[in-house]
């Protein structure tokens, strides 16, 4: 098995080999992951954060060994809580900008090394390892309201209904898997709207029953959602009312408690 970490801020995970492919998801800054297949200039990967597989660029990531993979794997990173933040590479002498929700690892004293490159970063950072409290999964939330909506996308300059629940937990030292449907088999059921709290996880289906959006609810029957963008909106016992369009805009289906 050959193993890889992003070394770019933002690189695109797509579904078939080809830059015309359709982008399934991101892999943000120190994000690790397995190698499980290669296409001529593309690789088949398995995030490890996720298990989400998908293709990338082979020329967009940096090999790393199995020893490296590992421990990487099994000492979790701090994640960057800055909107954007600059991160300088040393040993290279150059400068590169990174969103909220990167991956840290090996942080002391500002420094820290991938491979044979040395970094730089004083921006802030979460607790390593450390679940906030439940209230923190909604302040996370505020930080990507108007952030446009984008297939695939789990950064402030574009993200899907999924990719945002997993990015503010994620902030708060929370997994989640990736899409909407996977997400709905994670946490204990709430039966009704009135006994969930803020910071629950709503759900919604389309008409053939599948799982197809999700959203955190909020305090006073509102829910904020990647929808257009990440916007909030009223909810209710049939689901979210869009408060622009004047209609409801999905079908509630079920409500999870994460924490």
């Amino acid at each position: 098995m050959e193993y890889g970490v992003c070394n770019l801020n933002i690189v695109a995970v797509r579904a078939f080999p080809s830059d015309k492919s359709e982008m399934a998801s991101q892999l943000l800054f120190g994000e690790i992951f397995e190698i499980i297949e290669k296409d001529y200039t593309w690789i088949k990967i398995r995030m490890e954060y996720d298990k989400y597989e998908g293709w990338i660029d082979c020329k967009q990531y940096l090999p790393i060994y199995a020893d490296e993979f590992e421990k990487l794997r099994d000492f979790p990173p701090n994640i960057t809580m800055d909107i954007v933040q600059i991160l300088i590479n040393k040993t290279e002498n150059s400068i590169m900008p990174i969103v909220i929700g990167s991956s840290i690892p090996y942080l002391v004293n500002n420094t820290f090394s991938i491979g044979k490159n040395e970094y730089t970063f004083d921006g802030q950072i979460s607790e390593k390892n450390v679940p906030l409290p439940k209230q923190k999964i909604i302040e996370n939330a505020y930080m990507y309201i108007e952030t446009p909506y984008l297939w695939g996308g789990r950064s402030p300059f574009g993200i899907d209904c999924s990719g945002f629940t997993q990015m503010t937990h994620k902030l708060s030292g929370i997994r989640l898997k990736r899409d909407a449907a996977e997400q709905a088999e994670q946490g204990t059921l709430i039966n009704l709207l009135s006994e969930a709290e803020p910071g629950d996880l709503v759900f919604f289906d389309n008409d053939e029953g599948a799982i197809i959006h999700t959203g955190i609810l909020l305090d006073d029957d509102r829910i904020i959602h990647a929808s257009g963008k990440v916007r909030i909106d009223k909810i209710d016992h049939e689901g979210i009312f869009n408060v622009t369009l004047n209609k409801y805009s999905h079908k509630l289906r079920l409500i999870k408690r994460i924490i």
